[in-house]
């Protein structure tokens, strides 16, 4: 079968909006449990400029950074996963049980499952971010001359599409294993509470019309197949703009 190229991070956006409206309120809720860099073109600038990053080292924020702007750009639709904060919720996260691989069982034996099975690698999130940050600048080094971060964002482009569809490869973290990872926590973030780092503005709540933590939908069932009358709410009491 012919290769298709990447989408464009419109198509991106509009399959995400279509997708996650499909999904129940009660279920995309429980996603949000706690679970300035240089580049050839310029990363969009953070909600959180003074975030000090407490896992990932300044070469890995860069890479963190290039890397989720990528995956979920600013566009027309609304802000992308940098001005959100997506980048301050994963660097959390790789501190928390879940960076640890504490909330999953992880004794072995390890093998290649399909994914019905679950998660058979034995690297936790946080292993699998650094391994994978460290292979891809290291090959992108060897290809382009420079990390990831400072690559066009055509290049990053390329790159992350190779690794998705496992074309890029490394000794004990297979590519696509690594994409996945980045992906999940990137839209893990997008999605999130805002108490959690990501979504900093609720633009994905209201880009989904997801109400968040409002108490109150007898309005809702009184008048089903109607869109959510009022803004999203932050489990602290932060209501959109």
């Amino acid at each position: 079968m012919s290769k298709q190229p990447p989408p464009q991070p419109a198509s991106r956006r509009r399959f995400l909006q279509r997708t996650l409206s499909l999904i129940p309120l009660a279920a995309l809720g429980s996603r949000a449990l706690p679970t300035s860099a240089q580049a050839s073109e310029p990363v969009a600038e953070a909600v959180s400029d003074g975030y000090l990053p407490q896992f990932f080292n300044d070469e890995e924020w860069r890479f963190v950074l290039a890397a989720t702007d990528r995956l979920i750009p600013a566009d027309a639709l609304g802000p992308g996963a940098v001005s959100e904060g997506v980048p301050e919720f994963i660097d959390r996260q790789m501190e928390l049980p879940y960076g640890y691989g504490q909330l999953w069982y992880m004794q072995p034996p390890f093998a290649t499952a399909v994914p019905e099975l679950g998660y058979q690698s034995s690297l936790v999130p946080r292993e699998c971010w650094r391994r994978g940050i460290r292979a891809v600048n290291g090959w992108c080094q060897t290809q382009f001359g420079q990390p990831f971060a400072d690559l066009s964002q055509a290049q990053q482009e390329q790159v992350l599409t190779q690794l998705e569809r496992d074309d890029l490869t490394f000794a004990g973290l297979p590519g696509a294993l690594f994409f996945t990872q980045m992906l999940e926590n990137t839209r893990e973030g997008w999605l999130a509470d805002p108490l959690h780092g990501g979504n900093r503005t609720l633009a994905s709540w209201r880009l989904i019309g997801f109400p968040g933590a409002r108490a109150d939908y007898q309005q809702v069932m009184d008048n089903p197949g109607q869109p959510y009358p009022l803004g999203p709410v932050s489990i602290s009491g932060k209501r959109s703009a």
